[in-house]
């Protein structure tokens, strides 16, 4: 069986909703697992180590690299974020469909390690609507955000080379047309 067929990468600019939009996947379809990425940069309010991301130090995070113990890995406005080997061989050993939430470099290496997972990047309806979530957050500067939406438009322009794209106009819209694309891909024989 091709394991790969279970493993979805999503990936999106800052803001756009990714990690809201896996949640509402999970909520929906219980069968659908994710994998928690390792990251350095501080717990948000409500996120939790080992459920929402491994929070590690950035000499935990390089020892890890060192010890090539990530599948991919990427250092993000000034904030590592990768993908922990251990996390994600445990799920497609399961054959379990799992998604990983990550950057476009993440993603790219992914997909040419496991050529056949399937890759979606959630867009935003609207530039305007990007920024509306960013300062909505209300966890970054005025300046940070400004480079995020830079950092955005040079991610929005790798969109094509993605094997789908969603707009994320509410999660559960965007959550089902994902799962859609996933159990397409889980019916595959």
């Amino acid at each position: 069986m091709n394991q790969e067929r279970f493993l979805l990468v999503v990936s999106g600019p800052s803001g756009v909703g990714k990690d809201t939009v896996v949640r509402r996947l999970r909520a929906l379809h219980g069968e659908v697992k994710f994998s928690v990425s390792a990251t350095t940069r501080a717990p948000r309010e409500g996120e939790q180590d080992g459920v929402d991301y491994y929070f590690l130090t950035k000499e935990e995070f390089e020892r890890s690299i060192a010890e090539n113990a990530l599948v991919e890995h990427a250092c993000y406005c000034e904030n590592y974020y990768g993908t922990l080997r251990s996390e994600l061989e445990l799920r497609m050993e399961r054959g379990e469909p799992v998604v990983l939430v990550i950057e476009v470099e993440g993603a790219g290496n992914i997909k040419r390690l496991y050529p056949g997972c399937t890759t979606v990047f959630i867009l935003p309806p609207s530039i305007e609507a990007l920024r509306e979530r960013l300062t909505g957050r209300g966890t970054e500067s005025a300046d940070v955000i400004e480079r995020r939406l830079k950092r955005a438009d040079e991610e929005m322009a790798l969109a094509p080379s993605y094997d789908f794209n969603v707009v994320n106009h509410t999660p559960d819209q965007c959550a089902e047309e994902i799962y859609a694309i996933l159990r397409r891909r889980m019916d595959e024989a």
